[in-house]
């Protein structure tokens, strides 16, 4: 009998953790922030429209590495501070994170260069 009863709980507690994971539009494979350059912000802004069709519910997988990225003629020298992060080209966003993403970098001077870390926690 008690055996049965953990069986029953655990039945419960699984079922509950479904419907909470599916009303809850929360991304277990979301980014929680994405790494961005000016260049591959222009190219995910001009992206937008197909990556906001292609959503079903789920995650958006967001594919940047086709997009052009700045390349200087001359490499610059090392600093002596830590270099910048490498911008993110591939991630995972849900809808709701593509659309806060979207206004984030349409706002003036969001993104500067080398690249700018935003926060998506937020849009969640």
């Amino acid at each position: 009998m008690m055996r049965l009863a953990r069986v029953g709980a655990g039945l419960l507690v699984g079922t509950m953790a479904l419907a909470t994971a599916s009303a809850g539009e929360s991304c277990g494979l979301c980014a929680s922030e994405v790494v961005i350059s000016p260049p591959l912000a222009t190219c995910l802004l001009s992206q937008y429209e197909v990556l906001a069709t292609g959503d079903d519910g789920g995650a958006i997988a967001v594919d940047l590495s086709e997009c052009e990225q700045e390349r200087g003629i001359i490499e610059a020298l090392p600093s002596l501070t830590a270099a910048p992060p490498e911008p993110d080209l591939q991630f995972f966003l849900s809808r709701r994170q593509l659309d806060c993403l979207k206004t984030r970098l349409e706002t003036p001077g969001a993104v500067e260069p080398p690249v700018s870390v935003i926060d998506l926690r937020s849009c969640q």
